[in-house]
């Protein structure tokens, strides 16, 4: 056996391991990478004998106790991590101007949520009902929170 082929079947199996940490959860990818790497070394043993496969194992394992290092330093999860924060608020309105009881008039379709203008104040809305079309009037039924419950007025 050429030493091409332990190395290649090694190097396939440590890709594979990272693989499955990083990209592919599921086990499939780290079985192959183990057993890649299991063959890679017993291959050793069998073609070079003790002595080389006993380098072959010692070298593999500094290989993948070093990848598993450097892999799990902080610096290198920062450069994966998603570095976004969220800045909005929730539905803040003027609760003198939308209190229960409260007409307006939607600005948009309401399938459950959209928004509703009540007195110049644009607000977030949910219907009680399914959907409710724009422009519409409606009055607020419920307030829970900072959520807004609203009705169609009947004419």
């Amino acid at each position: 056996m050429n030493w091409a082929v332990i190395v290649l079947l090694i190097l396939f199996g440590l890709v594979a391991l990272v693989l499955e940490i990083l990209i592919l959860p599921g086990g499939v990818a780290g079985i192959l990478g183990l057993l890649s790497i299991a063959g890679g070394i017993f291959i050793s043993y069998i073609a070079y004998g003790t002595l080389a496969g006993n380098i072959t194992l010692i070298v593999t394992a500094l290989l993948t106790v070093t990848g598993l290092i450097l892999a799990l330093r902080g610096r290198t999860w920062r450069k994966l991590m998603l570095n976004t924060e969220i800045d909005t608020k929730m539905n803040v309105f003027d609760k003198t101007k939308v209190a229960v009881g409260a007409v307006g008039k939607t600005i948009s379709r309401l399938a459950p949520s959209g928004k509703a203008v009540f007195d110049g104040e644009t607000v977030e809305v949910a219907s009680l009902q399914n959907l409710i079309d724009e422009n519409v009037a409606v009055e607020v039924v419920k307030i829970d929170g900072g959520k807004i419950f609203v009705k169609p007025v009947l004419n």
